[in-house]
């Protein structure tokens, strides 16, 4: 007897490229289903996990391989069994436990018309896609009991929508109105923003409270966003949220932390902040390999991790906000705190942010240290629900200008004949942006750059035509001195 326990130990094999949890996958079925006394042929079972030539990960196999060895052993009807894409952890006694995709899966399973079958406690999260019916099983000795009908499992629902309320108020802002007001302009078109100033003038304030005027996220959007965070495991109890995604790295972030990678091939900062902000503070002391690798997912809105043995591609359409000193020291206008080798030392600081990096910054910003008076000063009559207000309209606005076009939603987006046409400047304009271009040496990118801003500044105005005074806002934003 001892013997032939033996031998059920080692009759499980998996082939096709599998790490080391898929491997140790075959104990953790075989004492699942020891533990429900099923008893397995005293004989070799081999688990293909097709395609073979790709890398096989994590512990998500489980379920999937213990379905087919019940259906192999006509314990589960196998033409059911077929009909379902499994995924789920199974532990030693056979309970399934949570595991990282199930969104992803359940999208996958809506498109092949299948049924999806995962732990009960990722059901919730899975159940969001709606086209698909997710059932959630605490055990495999639960999915037994669906598949043959003694208990079937009901369809999973989706969880709570999360409430973020961490928002912070643009009112809080004493001052620095020029800054609220780029800061509005790239909520309302997605332009990607940088802010110049000294330590304590309020940069990182202003960018905390961009989230609070920001439009929700739409239907479609928060399950593309979703899709992302559910492979990091960052939704919790399967509930979804609507605010827009605000990430923060710090400056000693690597490079896979920025852009993604690792052994998985993981989503990276940039695609957790899809359709959301991504916010660099410290920008010159990020390493000049990280801030270069931004430079593609800003212009195409998605990023390909490539390894050796995987290549996956993220979507990472973000709006891009960065905040800087002037100088190492941080007071290079002050004469009275400067270091002894201002101005080289601003320029040398700055310095480290490449031009190309620089002419994809739509609109530059200083920001002068605040005065005290200022401070004593009653709040804002303004705040983030008045901004949001404006920036909901020339969103709505520049929704109904790019109908058809899937892959433009924002001017930012814009490009080719159709910002020709949405941001047609009158002949007194376009003299005055031609004037500005060979006067600062705009590029190209600059160039078209500007027109995006200045039609963004017009739909805030609710204003059909591009004019002068939209167009000369705009350059201002661009030709801001300190980046020159």
């Amino acid at each position: 007897m001892p013997a032939k326990k033996k031998l059920i130990l080692y009759t499980i094999s998996v082939v096709g490229l599998p790490d080391k949890a898929v491997s140790e996958a075959r104990d953790r079925v075989r004492s699942a289903f020891s533990a429900m006394s099923i008893a397995l042929p005293s004989k070799r079972i081999t688990i293909n996990l097709s395609p073979a030539d790709l890398p096989k990960e994590g512990s998500h196999f489980d379920l999937p391989i213990a379905l087919a060895l019940l259906a192999a052993l006509e314990i589960v009807p196998a033409d059911m069994a077929a009909e379902t894409i499994a995924l789920g952890e199974l532990s030693l006694d056979g309970t399934l436990i949570a595991v990282l995709g199930a969104l992803p899966a359940a999208m996958t399973a809506a498109e092949l018309d299948k049924t999806l079958l995962c732990p009960a406690a990722s059901g919730a999260e899975a159940a969001w896609v709606g086209a698909a019916t997710v059932y959630g099983a605490n055990s495999l000795h639960g999915v037994i009991q669906h598949f043959t009908g003694q208990s079937p499992i009901a369809p999973a629902a989706p969880g709570e929508t999360q409430a973020d309320g961490s928002a912070k108020d643009l009112r809080d802002v004493k001052g620095q109105e020029r800054a609220k007001r780029a800061l509005e302009i790239a909520a309302a078109g997605r332009h990607h923003f940088m802010m110049v100033g000294t330590p304590g003038s309020g940069k990182s304030m202003l960018a905390a409270r961009l989230p609070s005027i920001l439009p929700p996220l739409t239907a479609a959007e928060a399950l593309e966003t979703s899709m992302i965070h559910s492979l990091c495991g960052l939704i919790e109890e399967g509930g979804i949220s609507r605010t827009r995604p605000f990430r923060e790295p710090h400056h000693t972030a690597s490079m896979a932390a920025i852009v993604g990678g690792g052994r998985r091939a993981q989503p990276g900062e940039i695609s957790l902040a899809h359709n959301g902000v991504l916010f660099l503070d410290e920008l010159p002391e990020f390493s000049r390999p990280v801030l270069e690798t931004l430079r593609q997912p800003i212009e195409t809105g998605e990023v390909m991790v490539a390894r050796a043995n995987a290549h996956v591609k993220y979507p990472s359409r973000f709006l891009l906000a960065a905040a800087a000193n002037p100088c190492k020291c941080g007071y290079l206008a002050d004469p009275a705190r400067a270091c002894s080798r201002a101005p080289v030392c601003g320029e040398d600081y700055l310095g480290r942010i490449s031009g190309p990096l620089m002419d994809r910054f739509d609109l530059r910003v200083d920001v002068p240290p605040v005065a005290f008076a200022d401070l004593d000063l009653p709040p804002s009559a303004e705040g983030s629900a008045e901004a949001a207000i404006r920036v909901a309209a020339a969103r709505e606005i520049q929704a109904a200008r790019y109908k058809g076009h899937d892959q433009i939603r924002q001017n930012a987006d814009a490009e080719g004949t159709l910002l020709e046409e949405a941001a047609a400047p009158d002949a007194e304009s376009r003299d005055l942006l031609v004037k500005a271009a060979e006067r600062f040496g705009l590029t190209a990118r600059g160039y078209h750059r500007v027109l995006r801003v200045a039609r963004t500044i017009a739909d805030l105005d609710a204003a059909e035509d591009l004019r002068r005074p939209h167009l000369a806002e705009a350059l201002s934003y661009r030709l801001a001195g300190w980046s020159a």
